[in-house]
């Protein structure tokens, strides 16, 4: 499909880092999104160089969906909820925001079974120990970017409680294989969505 900007919908692709296609998640890989890259690092080239807890460049209801993946957990507690309502505030009315981020439960089980320092999984940085779902991937943190440390963390529940408090109207949260918690969050519930409020 051929992009064209009078029909596109508009992503906003934050904590984005170095351009690669299979960053943006498959649902935005369309001609019906146009990508908006949004970064704290400016070593990256993203579009629109900020932090995702102040999104004030970026419009009012000015975006169609925000796609966070791996970038709320290094936020510190009391962060979170201005970054989730920042992400809140710039979705059209019919906007969701599509999160994923480490499941502290399935890690933790990995943890009370002492495969602390275990590979629990291999990624393109190398292998992934649950101390680094934890904290933070180790050996980048290690070479001075602490930009990858991770200062919180979130189940099912506290993730959904978090999204409800920023304003969204209907969440749903899902867990899956490989560590990771996945939330989908609706400015107004889409319709046949039971209200979750």
């Amino acid at each position: 499909m051929v992009f064209d900007p009078q029909l596109a919908r508009t992503v906003l692709h934050v904590g984005c880092g170095v351009r690669k296609p299979e960053k943006l998640h498959s649902l935005f890989r369309s001609g019906e999104w146009r990508e908006v890259r949004l970064d704290i690092d400016p070593g990256v080239a993203p579009d629109i160089i900020a932090s995702i807890t102040d999104l004030s460049m970026v419009a009012d209801g000015s975006v169609d969906a925000v796609w966070s993946s791996h970038n709320v957990e290094h936020l510190y507690a009391h962060q979170v909820p201005v970054a989730l309502a920042e992400f809140r505030r710039v979705l059209k009315p019919e906007g969701f925001a599509l999160i994923t981020l480490p499941d502290l439960q399935a890690i933790a089980r990995l943890v009370a079974e002492d495969k602390i320092e275990e590979a629990a999984y291999l990624s393109p940085a190398g292998p992934i120990t649950p101390l680094d779902m934890i904290f933070g991937l180790r050996s980048a943190v290690a070479r001075g970017n602490e930009h990858m440390a991770h200062r919180t963390g979130f189940s099912a529940q506290t993730l959904g409680k978090a999204l409800m408090g920023a304003g969204f109207r209907h969440v749903k949260v899902s867990k899956d294989d490989a560590f990771n918690l996945w939330a989908i969050a609706y400015v107004t519930a889409p319709v046949g969505a039971v209200d979750a409020s």
